[in-house]
């Protein structure tokens, strides 16, 4: 798909509804042959005059064979920008989808590490790997402001179980852990450094986090890095 430059489809919001108190899950009609590998993005634009030139990227977090196209979407009113925009759009209402592109994908077991919304391109991964029985020793950890933020709770507990660890930095929780993912954390959570290491976050967190597992003496083949 990406191989078209100027590709584009109108798409419709068949549903929508809050995953939590700020994200929200979209439910698109689905182009024709639109094929997409977990991690992958899309530009999305509003199918509206006045915000035809405002494309933003966000990560599929549905599978390939689903009927559906489904994105998982931070909403940000402050903003009044493009998602506060998309938080309005209605069941009816239409998108604009353009090309799939690069993101991140699955090269095998390792730790995920995600702040926020930073989490969305492994919602396909892990559930690609669900689906496939293959979700074996993968782990992640997310890094919240507090426990009401944690996007899919359910579902990853379910996925990964014990391999699901959380921090929320700004909240102080007798379940979690509550400090930042730093190397003081990473030395204490990891102990395997010939794994895969997926990182998606706020590009200060990622730098953060990729100069701690170099120091901890990972090699760069080991460290895959959401690129938008």
């Amino acid at each position: 798909m990406a191989d078209y430059p100027d590709e584009s489809h109108i798409v419709k919001i068949i549903s929508t509804e809050h995953v939590t108190h700020d994200v929200k899950r979209f439910t698109l009609s689905k182009p024709p042959n639109y094929i997409f590998t977990p991690g992958q993005a899309t530009d999305i634009t509003i199918n509206e005059t006045a915000w035809l030139n405002e494309r933003r990227p966000f990560t599929f977090t549905g599978l390939n064979e689903w009927e559906n196209l489904e994105f998982t979407i931070k909403i940000y009113p402050q903003h009044k920008g493009v998602t506060n925009e998309l938080g309005q759009l209605q069941k009816g209402d239409t998108l604009i989808l353009h090309d799939v592109w690069g993101a991140i994908h699955y090269k095998g077991e390792g730790t995920f590490i995600a702040g926020g919304a930073g989490v969305t391109p492994f919602i396909a991964i892990f559930r690609q790997l669900e689906q496939e029985g293959k979700i074996g020793k993968n782990t992640l950890i997310f890094s919240n402001k507090t426990e009401r933020d944690i996007i899919l709770k359910n579902d990853f507990e379910r996925i990964l179980g014990k391999n699901f660890i959380n921090t929320l930095t700004e909240e102080k929780s007798g379940k979690y852990d509550h400090r930042k993912i730093d190397l003081t954390f990473l030395k204490e959570k990891i102990s395997n450094l010939s794994q895969y290491f997926y990182i998606c976050g706020p590009d200060p967190m990622i730098e953060s986090i990729v100069h701690h597992l170099k120091e901890m003496g990972v090699e760069d083949k080991w460290i895959v890095k959401e690129e938008f």
